[in-house]
């Protein structure tokens, strides 16, 4: 500033000393006001100016706080934030950290023998059954044909008792049917119970039921042709007890085994062997096959469709051989 420079000592200051000396002591305090006035709009300026950005770097770069360590409260997130003090709630896929090293066996890791018992029994009845369940009614047409002896498609032989029926191909399912016991309803409030012992091919249709001319005599004249029925599985009083026989052929290199006078329907043919109980394969003509002779002449097992099983001894590996046991299912 021009006010603050001063010329050299001189003749023009001797002349003016008396004015000189108050006009420098105006243009010093001129000067101090200046410079007082200048710090303070420096420092407003710094207050304002500089202070709001100073503190937003700080906010934008400060590290954020580590999980575990005390920091402020965000109070916009507090409700998402668990915690650093708090275990996470565990999820089904990852564990308490205080849960124990080796988890506890379940509940029904070890179920009491009864439970295990109807569990076995439901499960096999409903898997076994196939087609024909108990306690279920099924609708279709009663047609006739002429037994002749009564030997038939499930290969159990000359029969006594005509009171015999033709299950059609859908329900025979591959001779499940074989040996079932069925009580027939017709229109006209008569009733029979017939045993299934062959098999009505295509197009017979699913519920139909080709009795023997004897068995449908006792429903309605032979003339009639078809006539519509209802039926359900029987578990009968009769017979006694069941019997084995092996199919012709059979040696210890390969056999059939079938059972004949069985209460309620066969689900499951064993038969044991060195590693245990091995389940045939079941034939359309109601035989159980071992290929290889595995079991033939040894223990053998049979289930039926309720899951009751009876284990036979002592049956001889002898083909073409009615034998008789001392088991049969129980009364349903």
């Amino acid at each position: 500033m021009r006010a603050t420079k001063h010329a050299a000592p001189g003749a023009r200051r001797r002349r003016g000393l008396a004015m000189g000396i108050p006009l420098a002591a105006v243009a010093v305090g001129v000067l101090v006001c200046l410079a007082v006035a200048f710090l303070g709009r420096s420092g407003a300026d710094a207050g304002t100016d500089a202070g709001q950005p100073a503190a937003a770097a700080v906010e934008a770069t400060a590290p954020s706080t580590a999980p575990g360590s005390a920091g402020p409260a965000d109070p916009t997130s507090l409700a998402a934030r668990p915690s650093p003090t708090s275990p996470p709630t565990p999820s089904a896929d990852t564990p308490s950290p205080s849960a124990p090293a080796t988890p506890k066996p379940s509940p029904t890791a070890t179920p009491s023998s009864a439970a295990t018992s109807s569990a076995r029994t439901a499960a096999v009845a409903a898997s076994s059954a196939g087609r024909i369940r108990p306690g279920t009614s099924y609708q279709g047409v009663a047609t006739s044909y002429d037994a002749a002896d009564g030997n038939g498609a499930c290969s159990f032989g000359p029969s006594g008792d005509l009171m015999i029926a033709a299950m059609n191909h859908t329900d025979y399912e591959t001779s499940r049917a074989c040996g079932a016991y069925v009580q027939v309803h017709a229109a006209n409030g008569a009733s029979i119970t017939v045993r299934i012992v062959n098999e009505c091919p295509l197009p017979c249709a699913p519920g139909q039921l080709d009795l023997s001319h004897e068995a449908f005599a006792k429903l309605a004249d032979l003339s009639v042709g078809r006539l519509p029925i209802t039926w359900t599985l029987l578990s009968p009083g009769t017979p006694d007890a069941m019997s084995i026989r092996y199919k012709t052929g059979s040696s210890q290199w390969w056999c059939g085994i079938q059972v004949i006078g069985h209460r309620n329907p066969v689900a499951a043919l064993e038969v044991r062997t060195g590693g245990g109980w091995r389940q045939l394969t079941r034939t359309d003509y109601n035989y159980f096959l071992s290929p290889d002779g595995g079991g033939c002449g040894g223990t053998i097992r049979v289930t039926d469709i309720y899951g009751e099983q009876l284990t036979v001894d002592g049956i001889a590996l002898q083909p073409d051989v009615v034998q008789p046991t001392r088991v049969q299912f129980a009364r349903r």
